[in-house]
């Protein structure tokens, strides 16, 4: 049975970090595409960063520069390090993962195309 587990978030001011975690069961993640992903209040759900079967990333232009997405392939835990938090970061943040790279990228964005496993989320809220 496949489950991704995440934890780390939390509230914080503008300007500091969190690091986020996906503790994944059922599969070894190095077979797999994954993803941060995060749905704010009264907004849709986007993607943050993508990480692809061959260690290829992808971030959302929002982001760059700022989160950092990478694995622990020992202890099966995906990672989403952030840092210089803002307001608009304040959001559910998800995990996800697919056999496939079910994500597409455009105009500085990441769209979910159908990932197959999902995580209940983890809460950050950035105050300013």
């Amino acid at each position: 049975q496949v489950q991704l587990v995440e934890s780390g978030g939390g509230s914080v001011q503008a300007g500091e970090s969190l690091r986020l975690s996906c503790a994944v069961s059922g599969f070894t993640h190095t077979g797999y595409c994954m993803g941060w992903f995060r749905q704010a209040p009264g907004k849709e759900r986007e993607g943050v960063a993508t990480l692809d079967r061959d260690g290829s990333t992808g971030y959302a232009d929002s982001v760059r520069g700022r989160f950092a997405i990478s694995k622990d392939n020992a202890k099966n835990i995906l990672y989403l390090q952030m840092n210089d938090l803002k307001p608009e970061d304040t959001a559910m943040y998800y995990c996800a993962a697919d056999r496939l790279p079910d994500y597409t990228m455009g105009g500085g964005r990441i769209y979910n195309s159908g990932m197959d496993f999902w995580g209940n989320g983890t809460l950050v809220t950035i105050s300013s």
